[in-house]
């Protein structure tokens, strides 16, 4: 079984994408700028390629750093062209080895610009670095979170506890480059990847399956328990909903299955 790239490719080059802010105060941060040219640099060292979605920000400034010791750079631009690129997305070119033009725009690039690496740290940033760090979260990706610097980074166990999500062994904080970095190396190294794209989340052993298994055992054990969930009625209604439908396939099944159904003609 392939557990990990490696383990077929022993000379892959992982991609590490960087995720931060593109504009506003945070740019203005010299301890976040500094911060962000050493993680550029430190992705350099480990022998992977930079990864960012090649517009204005600290993840070019992390990129740049990249290229300041003879790094690989990879830029999942929004723009169909590099004439898009440069003239409607106002967007850099002087720090990269290559671009892949999707033509996707901002939003739908970032989905791309995650899948296309192996590990996904986060600078300090706003909603959008956000949203690119709950679609690495979601999919499973190893994540690095640089703190110390401001922005969401600085917020993110508070986010998954208020959203009942754990801090998974996937993921690595510090306020420390070099240490965050290899931490992620590490992680990618030896982290099983998923078989298909939502396994996951919803593969037999996924973590959204995990929970529904978890819930449905606990409401067969005392049927009571929805009425006492702190949740409200139209809640309420979906799970009994769901497990009657639940108790009716699971019947139908047997019915399907004894004897009496069976197409299989007696020799």
């Amino acid at each position: 079984m392939i557990k990990n790239i490696r383990d077929v490719l022993p000379k892959y080059k992982f991609r590490i994408g960087v995720m931060g802010s593109a504009s506003g105060e945070l740019m203005r941060d010299k301890n976040a700028v500094e911060k962000c040219v050493q993680v550029g640099r430190f992705i350099a060292g480990s022998n992977a390629t930079l990864v960012n979605g090649a517009c204005p920000g600290l993840p070019d400034i992390a990129a740049m750093g990249a290229k300041q010791v003879g790094g690989q750079t990879f830029g999942v631009s929004p723009a169909i062209s590099i004439r898009s690129h440069v003239n409607k997305y106002k967007s850099p070119i002087e720090h990269y080895d290559q671009f892949l033009f999707t033509g996707l725009g901002l939003m739908e690039r970032d989905i791309l610009n995650i899948r296309s690496c192996n590990g996904v740290i986060i600078l300090p940033g706003g909603t959008g670095t956000l949203n690119e760090f709950l679609v690495a979260y979601d999919e499973g990706k190893p994540i690095g979170v640089l703190t110390g610097c401001g922005g969401c980074a600085e917020h993110i166990k508070e986010i998954l506890a208020f959203c009942k999500r754990d801090v998974t062994d996937r993921m690595v904080f510090s306020d420390n480059p070099k240490e965050l970095v290899e931490k992620l190396t590490k992680i990618m190294e030896e982290v099983e990847v998923s078989a298909t794209l939502d396994d996951y989340l919803v593969g037999d052993e996924g973590v959204v399956t995990e929970i529904e298994n978890s819930l449905t055992i606990t409401i067969k054990k005392d049927p009571n328990i929805i009425e006492n969930l702190t949740v409200e009625e139209p809640v309420k209604k979906a799970l009994v909903a769901n497990l009657e439908a639940d108790k009716k396939a699971i019947e139908e099944t047997k019915k399907l299955a004894s004897p009496k159904n069976s197409s299989v003609e007696k020799v």
